[in-house]
């Protein structure tokens, strides 16, 4: 069982910067971990991650993030961080980690994983005004 908590959420303006983490109850430094938001009335969606599959790991962007949001854990603190820059008001949502064991072919092999027995944060809202 891991337990996560994300910290870091707020309200910004358009342009501006955000920090957002995760601690992880345990050590997960052999865990795949994502981040996922999910705004009002809309699906969730995959915003980071970093999975392993058969020749390392892979580190995913969502198109929409890519160039601003960057993913990063720090293993020996049980962290995983979510640093996201010029942000506009479409980043507005509910963010959330996940992490989940195994090894994945690609993003949606893990993405589908981890909303069938993956471990989930209560989440972190995150409002961009414009």
């Amino acid at each position: 069982q891991v337990q996560l908590a994300e910290l870091g959420g707020g309200s910004v303006q358009a342009g501006g910067s955000l920090r957002l983490s995760c601690e992880a109850s345990t050590y997960i430094d052999t865990y795949n971990i994502g981040w996922f938001r999910q705004a009002p009335g809309n699906q969730r969606e995959g915003v980071a991650a970093i999975y392993r599959n058969n020749g390392g790991a892979i580190t995913y962007y969502a198109d929409s993030v890519k160039g601003r949001f960057t993913i990063s854990q720090d293993n020996a603190k049980k962290m995983v961080y979510l640093e996201m820059n010029s942000l506009k008001p479409d980043d507005t949502g509910m963010y959330t980690c996940a992490v989940v064991p195994g090894i994945y072919r690609d993003y949606s092999s893990f993405s589908a994983a981890s909303g069938a027995f993956g471990y989930w944060g209560q989440g972190t809202q995150v409002t961009v005004s414009s």
